[in-house]
C-alpha cells in the first residue's frame, strides 16, 4: 500500500489541507488539530457531530505559518467575533498550547441526533482517542464512499490496513504502530462542501458490515518525513 493522499486537519471538524509531504510527530501529521472551536457557554469542544456547519468551514497554514479559518462565505475569520457570528453561538478558538478541557459530546442515536452524551477526548492534540495521533485508510476500504466522510490523514492505495493492527510499520521516515480500527459516529454521515450529502446508511452499513469501524488508527514510535508515494511496510 502507498499514500495516494496525505491530508492535514489544522483545526479540528473543519476542512483541512491536501498535502504532497509532512512531518510526521510524536502528535501525528505536523500542526494536525493544532486548534478546536469552543463553545464559551457549555465549555464543550465544538465537533461536527454537534454543529455540523463546522464542516463547511477549512483551516490552512499561510506560507509564513498563520492559522487561516475560511468561512462558507470565502472570507477569512480573524478572531471570534467572526467565528461567533458564523456559528450562530459564542465561541472562542482555542490551540494546545493553552490548558483547555478537552469534552466534546456525541449522541446515543445517530438516527435522530438524540441523547448527547459528553466524554473526554485526548490530551496533546484534539482528537477524540489517546490511540490514534495519526489515521490511515485504504481505497479499497472506503466501499465507494467519499474519503471526506472519513477524515484520515493518510489515503492509502489497494486494501489490507486492518490487517496491519497490532503491529509496526515504516511509513516514509517515520515508523508507527498500528494501535486499532477506528470506531464510527454520526460524523461520517454529516454533509460536505462539493456534494456530500447527509446519508445515514454509511453509518448504518459500517456498524451492519464491519462492526461500527473503518480505518486504522496508529502511534508515532519514530518521527520522520513522510509523502506522496511513500510505501506503508510492516516491520
Amino acid at each position: 500500500m502507498r499514500v495516494q493522499e496525505l491530508w492535514r486537519y489544522p483545526v479540528k471538524s473543519l476542512q483541512g489541507e491536501l498535502l504532497q509531504s509532512a512531518a510526521l510527530t510524536p502528535q501525528g501529521v505536523e500542526g494536525d488539530r493544532r486548534y478546536a472551536i469552543f463553545d464559551v457557554e457549555s465549555g464543550f469542544g465544538l465537533t461536527g457531530r454537534r454543529v455540523p456547519e463546522l464542516l463547511f468551514g477549512a483551516a490552512r497554514y499561510s506560507a509564513s505559518g498563520a492559522l487561516e479559518i475560511v468561512l462558507p462565505s470565502g472570507e477569512i475569520a480573524t478572531d471570534d467575533a467572526a467565528l461567533s457570528d458564523w456559528l450562530g453561538r459564542a465561541v472562542t478558538l482555542r490551540s494546545t498550547d493553552e490548558n483547555v478541557s478537552r469534552r466534546y459530546e456525541s449522541p446515543d442515536d445517530f438516527e435522530n441526533d438524540a441523547d448527547w452524551d459528553p466524554f473526554e477526548g485526548a490530551s496533546g492534540s484534539f482528537r477524540d482517542s489517546e490511540a490514534t495521533v495519526v489515521s490511515l485508510v485504504s481505497e479499497g476500504t472506503l466501499h465507494g464512499w467519499d474519503r471526506r466522510r472519513f477524515r484520515s490523514n493518510v489515503l492509502l492505495s489497494d486494501s489490507g490496513e486492518d490487517d496491519l493492527v497490532g503491529t509496526r510499520a515504516s511509513l516514509g521516515g517515520a515508523v508507527v504502530e498500528i494501535t486499532k480500527r477506528v470506531g464510527r459516529c454520526v460524523m461520517v454521515t454529516r454533509p460536505q462542501p462539493g456534494g456530500v450529502d447527509k446519508d445515514l446508511d454509511v453509518l448504518r452499513t459500517i456498524h451492519r458490515e464491519r462492526g461500527g469501524k473503518l480505518a486504522v488508527g496508529a502511534s508515532v514510535l519514530n518521527p520522520g518525513p513522510i509523502s506522496v508515494g511513500d510505501e506503508l511496510l510492516a516491520l
